[in-house]
């Protein structure tokens, strides 16, 4: 079937959704827009005043939004910073006068403070081996640890009493509406744009598959804390606001209890929308305001039970639903068109050199030995077919290869780059690409935008736009033509089929331009037609495009197709390698898969 005929229901679908986002959207924003211009004149002063402070609350809701909608980060520690900004302004004003200088001063203040408390947390949330619980658990004690740090400032904090009676903007009502709502639109904005822009994507794939993201070369670390370090610096902003028009600060606003109704707040509007915690952030706000007076328990009580509610029947979130019909959500930036991208060149030092070297590597369980004394070397244009029998070592050994930290000794070479202890991504600068044996993807992606997330270390995603163009070396095209990928690039990779998936997953491997392929299993619950094509493809890249490849694999009819080495490894130990021939034929082999063990002599021979 031509591939015009099969992408066009897709680009049909494209456009119906860009129909709907040409009426409902618009509408909605300038809604809004006009309330934000018009306020002043519909609400009384009352109102106003509780709109001002959710405008600033709505600005603190998106950066958590950011942060664990869209990155998989679950904070409680955005109203630490939110804290920072606001007690920047009171002690500013209050010790330092009011005054052009001090104003500068007291923004500056709390956008560095924030933004260094931020790099101090992130750097202890997701330093190497950290888990996601840690830096959960982190983010808990950042607002107790600020709360304690500003109950004992005694008078120069004000303490459990908080800043009072500083002077501060003499501004009406309505400029400080329109000055919050205005701020609280740019960061929406800002943050809507950049969320479906190309980089945006990159928060998606963090949050879809972290390991993955590291074996495409992606510091996910760095982009954690720079992320937290931007965010924290928003938020700061937003106290700082909000210190200035209220002229009170006090401990609360950096308290736990702050954080968790920021979570409320994210998980009741919808989380990973952007639009849906800023509207729930304000529209939890007024009721709050005028509630809590008059229900203050049961105001808390329903508060609570909407929130359980939400997460077990509606875990999107009440706003997405609500403006569902207005074409909000996640569209379809279309299908962008695949070209060839020109080779960047080997990304290793020493061309010469062979694509891997291993030298006495072992990898050990406390006394359990599963690797010992690896010595393997591999040059570019080989095909190594690595077998063995279950519990050989052979994934081990792939790890190994891969990550500097998951061998016990010995050394690793990619390339001619002596490895060390570095990380995985650290290991895909040196020209290495993995392959895993279930398909490791980014589901909530489209076929596109997982190839585009896969090159991002040769070309940086765009903050603020999506590319018309995806580009991809030729032999990660000759994948994606060859198994029909080219017709799905709008389809969303959780929906493609098991071949498809790995297929996909082979692709953006290759868009890396690797020069050492690892691939664990890849033909496992293939069909024979999928099966004869990934054959095809890896027998190009070895003999066309001279890269190397190791292959892992149980299909010994499959090795023996494509293979230009083979190796066994039995027991963590490489006992034989040669041609294919030589060692199926071999009583070694034949008496290791018969399920004896040869002795260590019997296995040097």
């Amino acid at each position: 079937m031509d591939n015009a005929a099969v992408t066009t229901p897709v680009r049909e679908r494209d456009r119906s959704k860009k129909t709907t986002l040409s009426w409902g959207v618009p509408i909605l924003i300038s809604v809004g827009l006009a309330l934000l211009v018009l306020g002043p004149w519909v609400f009384d002063g009352y109102l106003l005043s509780i709109l001002i402070r959710a405008y600033f609350f709505a600005i603190l809701a998106v950066t958590v939004d950011i942060l664990w909608g869209y990155t998989g980060y679950l904070t409680f520690g955005h109203s630490a910073f939110f804290g920072i900004g606001a007690y920047a302004a009171g002690l500013m004003f209050l010790h330092q006068g009011f005054s052009g200088g001090t104003i500068a001063s007291g923004l500056a203040l709390a956008i560095l403070a924030s933004a260094l408390v931020g790099g101090l947390v992130g750097w202890l949330s997701f330093y190497r081996g950290a888990s996601p619980f840690f830096a959960t658990v982190i983010s808990l004690v950042l607002p107790i640890v600020a709360t304690q740090l500003l109950l004992s400032g005694g008078t120069w904090t004000g303490s459990s009493s908080g800043i009072t009676g500083y002077e501060t903007f003499a501004f009406s009502l309505s400029t400080w509406y329109w000055i919050a709502g205005g701020l609280m639109a740019t960061v929406g904005l800002v943050g809507w744009r950049i969320v479906r822009s190309d980089a945006g994507r990159l928060l998606t794939s963090i949050r879809d598959n972290e390991e993955r993201c590291s074996y495409l070369g992606i510091n996910v670390p760095r982009v954690k804390i720079i992320l937290l370090i931007v965010t924290g610096a928003v938020a700061g902003i937003a106290g700082f606001g909000y210190g200035s028009f209220s002229g009170v600060v006090a401990p609360e606003l950096a308290g736990f209890v702050l954080g968790t109704e920021l979570i409320i707040w994210v998980a009741l509007g919808g989380r990973g929308t952007l639009w849906g915690p800023m509207i729930g952030a304000i529209l939890i706000s007024v009721a709050s305001a005028y509630l809590s007076s008059s229900i203050p328990f049961a105001w808390q009580l329903i508060l609570g039970t909407a929130f359980v509610l939400v997460i077990v029947l509606l875990p999107q979130g009440l706003i997405p639903l609500l403006i569902k019909p207005f074409g909000f959500g996640r569209q379809s930036a279309g299908v962008p068109e695949l070209v060839e991208r020109p080779s960047t060149g080997t990304k290793s030092e020493n061309t010469d050199a062979a694509a891997l070297r291993m030298e006495g590597v072992t990898k050990s369980f406390g006394s359990l030995n599963v690797l010992q004394g690896i010595n393997l070397n591999a040059d570019a244009g080989e095909l190594i077919g690595l077998i063995g029998p279950n519990g050989a070592g052979k994934s081990t050994l792939m790890r190994c290869m891969s990550d500097g930290a998951a061998r016990t000794s010995g050394n690793v070479h990619l390339c001619g780059r002596d490895i060390e202890r570095r990380p995985p991504e650290d290991c895909v600068g040196f020209g290495l690409g993995r392959k895993f044996q279930n398909a490791n993807i980014f589901e909530s992606l489209t076929v596109a935008e997982c190839l585009r997330m896969a090159g991002t270390t040769l070309e940086k995603p765009a903050l603020f736009r999506r590319a018309p163009t995806l580009a991809l070396p030729p032999y990660a095209l000759e994948v994606v033509r060859k198994t029909g990928l080219d017709a799905k690039l709008g389809t969303v990779a959780q929906d493609l089929s098991h071949g498809e998936q790995q297929a996909l997953e082979l692709a953006m491997v290759l868009a890396l331009e690797p020069r050492i392929v690892l691939l664990d299993e890849p033909t496992a619950g293939l069909t024979k037609t999928e099966r004869t094509q990934i054959g095809d493809v890896l027998s190009s890249l070895a003999h066309k495009y001279k890269l190397c490849c190791l292959l892992v694999e149980h299909d010994l009819d499959f090795v023996e197709e494509i293979a230009t080495r083979t190796v066994v490894l039995h027991q963590g130990e490489i006992v034989m390698q040669g041609t294919f021939d030589e060692v199926v034929n071999s009583d070694l082999v034949k008496t290791i898969y018969s399920g004896s063990h040869p002795t260590g002599q019997e296995a040097s021979k």
